[in-house]
């Protein structure tokens, strides 16, 4: 597991979540700490190492 600091796509806030490296590639949804939107995540990892990190709004 890893933090990665990130702004938050709707209220630009510097949050934080943790990644599981273990897994190579994920996406998921999950709300800003701070505003409460849904974001979805998407990152990918190669060697143990973070290699790719994207924050999305979702389309209403």
């Amino acid at each position: 597991m890893i933090e990665h600091f990130f702004q938050c796509p709707y209220c630009w806030a510097s949050i934080s979540m943790l990644l599981d490296l273990s897994v190579t590639e994920d996406q998921y949804i999950e709300d800003c700490e701070v505003c409460c939107n849904p974001i979805q995540i998407d990152y990918r990892e190669e060697e143990g190492a973070l290699t790719y990190f994207e924050a999305h709004p979702i389309s209403q």
